[in-house]
């Protein structure tokens, strides 16, 4: 038995301290600091089944690597697997976080179920009972997926070494813990450890291991910042859970982009694909109102129209009030700026709200004429068309500059019926024959002569 070593862990961000001490160097906390053990015996967490002799690494040149496509797993997901870069890859090791409650369990074990491969699915914190419940709502029969309800890790690999799974579940990473560290489980030394020894199972057997993460209050992943740094994707589960749709984005991923979204709506059977979200993000009216414009945006490949809701009224109080939702209440300023100073428009006295509808946040540039538009609409009281749409980057000078990928977004447009667009004149278009007409304008004078004559 070797002996038993200690170290003092930040229970919020992770940090090592070599003694206690009240508050926390790194984040700043007060009392997160608690001993651990984080060496109890010398022991192998994970044994194949057919131990085999193994050659040590050796250094090879570049050009000699095999660089051939690694086959994916279809998850039969297309969301799921647009955010992915294209399925599961073999010996992966994915993280999925999000707020409780949000669909992290219902994602993954409506997955499970639907997987033509074998399936593990292990829950540390639902019985096989809950389990069966909710799986019966999402499909009514699965013959693939296998459910375990442990939190031991050791008795987990048993169970793997038995029924051999393709693909390996579990339901939380926070729940679990291993004989080797002497803490509770979902301390600093138990989520590193527990990571650990799934990550050497993924990559000596080549079976795909998704892991559900906690979240903290300031939605960040709970535990060590090394749990992100260990596993080679981060998804987020993002969304309202008084709405009904759902946003995944990944954060990390080794295997592909970082830019790719996948929109899900929540329903009694389960999260149902989304596969045109310009739908579900432009509402649907009768009749015309001043203060909305619809703009496209690029969510890595997939292009979205967006509405955005602007409304401009005089300010009750001395300070008018700047208030935002899914766009950046700084850049709305520097838009109200370029407004007063270049174009004219007096709003310096004016209350300005803006929402961006479908409860999505949109960080692209391009969206900027738009939320010009609907401010413009909603001071002079004079509706945007319905069909008209809008493309461009504003710059501090007033000028209407060019967007990547103006093309798709110009396709997006007019596939959804739109006749009009509104694009910088500095973009280079080739496209002929359009039914959509395209508007090339260089000013924001420009924009609002043709809105408002």
């Amino acid at each position: 038995m070797a002996k038993l070593k200690t170290a003092f862990f930040c229970q919020n961000c992770g940090t090592q301290y070599s003694k206690w001490q009240g508050q926390c160097n790194s984040c700043r906390e007060w009392n997160t600091i608690v001993e651990e053990v984080i060496q109890k015996e010398e022991k192998q967490a994970w044994k194949p089944s057919s131990p085999e002799v193994k050659r040590a690494a050796k250094p090879l040149r570049i050009n000699e690597i095999d660089s051939s496509q690694e086959i994916r797993l279809n998850t039969g997901d297309g969301e799921l697997n647009r955010v992915l870069g294209g399925g599961l890859v073999p010996g992966s090791l994915t993280l999925l976080g999000g707020e409780p409650g949000i669909g992290k369990s219902t994602l993954l074990l409506q997955i499970s179920l639907r997987l033509p491969y074998k399936t593990l699915y292990v829950s540390g914190e639902e019985s096989q009972k809950q389990i069966k419940m909710r799986a019966e709502r999402i499909t009514p029969s699965a013959d693939n997926c296998f459910i375990l309800t442990e939190t031991k890790t050791q008795n987990i690999f048993k169970q793997i070494a038995a029924i051999e799974p393709e693909v390996v579940i579990i339901d939380s990473i926070q729940t679990l813990h291993t004989d080797f560290i002497e803490s509770s489980a979902g301390s600093i030394s138990q989520i590193r450890e527990t990571t650990a020894e799934l990550i050497k199972f993924a990559k000596e057997t080549n079976v795909p291991v998704i892991l559900i993460g906690h979240i903290t209050k300031d939605g960040s992943i709970a535990g060590p910042k090394i749990l992100e740094h260990m596993v080679d994707t981060v998804l987020q589960f993002e969304g309202d859970r008084n709405h009904v749709y759902r946003i995944l984005r990944s954060l990390k991923n080794r295997f592909g982009s970082t830019a790719e979204l996948g929109i899900y709506e929540m329903l009694g059977t389960g999260l149902r694909e989304v596969a045109n979200p310009s739908e579900i993000l432009i509402s649907h009216k009768e009749e015309e109102l001043s203060g909305t414009a619809i703009a496209t945006t690029m969510e890595g490949m997939r292009p979205l129209m967006v509405e955005i809701q602007a409304l401009v009224s005089s300010a009750v109080y001395g300070t008018p009030q700047r208030s935002t939702t899914g766009y950046n209440a700084k850049r709305l300023n520097m838009v109200l700026a370029v407004l007063e100073k270049r174009a004219g428009f007096r709003l310096a006295a004016k209350d300005v709200f803006l929402n961006i509808t479908g409860g999505i946040n949109v960080y692209d540039p391009a969206i900027d004429l738009a939320v010009v538009a609907a401010i413009l609409s909603s001071n002079e009281d004079i509706p945007v068309g319905k069909d008209f749409c809008f493309a461009g980057e504003i710059g501090l000078s007033g000028e209407i500059r060019p967007v990547n990928r103006v093309e798709q977004r110009i396709l997006e447009a007019e596939k959804l019926g739109f006749s009009t667009i509104f694009v910088s004149k500095y973009n280079k278009i080739s496209l002929k024959n359009t039914l959509i007409e395209i508007k090339l304008v260089s000013k924001i004078e420009d924009v609002a002569g043709h809105l408002f004559g």
